[in-house]
């Protein structure tokens, strides 16, 4: 089955600042994929190339077998877009822009639109203008689900939405879905949001790796161990733990199945897709004691931190 999105050793940079060296992935039809990573790391980047309003440095990047920066207007019929900030064209009003609109895409659904937009209740000729962020946010969201295309290209859509409108939107996304071989490709600050809703997890760091897994065996394999902090004074002559002086890039060293360690005052929490058989052996080469350790259960937010690491 042919990729709807296929990257293949990108490479960009800014200036001489590197967002990504060699960017390698695929996305599949008919899935939600879910573009994790800290801010500044490329997600807008990428979605921006893969609109064709940047070129990269050097590589390619592939939409429905079309090189992105060179795009079909027949190509771009197919995939709905929102950038971060929902830009919307503040002069019209909520009929004016819908009877914009509606003529550029072939599968427009206006029912789809005012289904939406009526939650808002304002009327069909109330300005743009004239509501708040949240108010404009639904508004661009009910004209994306009307265009109904074939890859959504979703970034940051939560921004300005409270939760019951989220929730709205992500019914409607799942009534998209269940209408086609259809696909997603979304970034968002509100990770919960993606917990029972994305097929696949994508987690970009700074330069470009990647890391892709599907989301329910990524939640099954990625573990948080808590290693207890052994006291400055041992009790009874424990032993125990990990000590407070140890610094924690030693730690790393000494256990490369470890993906990060978040440092607290009285343990240490301890992220790896290896299992504890595996990751007491290793500590205890290290001389660490590893008979008090636990496993702490993960939310998808949790084991984002985790992955990724808190900032500094």
């Amino acid at each position: 089955m042919q990729p709807v999105i296929h990257v293949d050793h990108l490479c960009h940079r800014y200036g001489k600042h590197y967002i990504y060296k060699d960017l390698n992935f695929s996305i599949s039809p008919g899935k939600i994929y879910g573009l994790l990573g800290k801010n500044g790391v490329g997600k807008t980047t990428l979605i921006k190339i893969l609109m064709g309003f940047l070129r990269p440095v050097s590589g390619t990047c592939k939409v429905f077998n079309e090189p992105s920066h060179a795009l079909s207007p027949a190509a771009r019929a197919r995939i709905g877009l929102l950038f971060e900030g929902h830009v919307a064209y503040e002069f019209m009003s909520i009929r004016q822009i819908e009877k914009f609109y509606a003529p550029f895409y072939p599968n427009w659904d206006a029912g789809i639109y005012y289904r939406m937009v009526e939650k808002l209740n304002l009327g069909p000729n109330h300005l743009i203008r004239q509501m708040s962020c949240g108010q404009r946010s639904q508004v661009v969201l009910g004209l994306l689900m009307a265009q109904q295309p074939e890859l959504l290209l979703l970034d940051d859509y939560s921004i300005g939405l409270d939760p019951g409108y989220r929730r709205l939107f992500l019914d409607e996304m799942r009534n998209y879905l269940a209408g086609g071989n259809r696909t997603v490709f979304l970034t968002s600050h509100v990770i919960q949001d993606m917990e029972d809703f994305v097929d696949e997890v994508i987690f970009m760091e700074r330069g470009g790796k990647m890391m892709n897994s599907r989301l329910d065996r990524f939640k099954q394999e990625f573990s948080c161990y808590r290693l207890p902090v052994k006291p400055r004074i041992p009790v009874n002559g424990s032993r125990q733990g990990v000590r407070p002086d140890m610094p924690k890039d030693d730690l790393l060293k000494a256990c490369p199945l470890l993906k990060n360690i978040e440092v607290h005052p009285t343990h240490w929490d301890l992220f790896t897709f290896a299992g504890k058989s595996d990751l007491t052996l290793m500590l205890d080469a290290a001389g660490i004691s590893s008979s008090h350790i636990e496993q702490v259960s993960l939310s998808l937010e949790d084991a984002f931190i985790g992955y990724t690491g808190r900032y500094s």
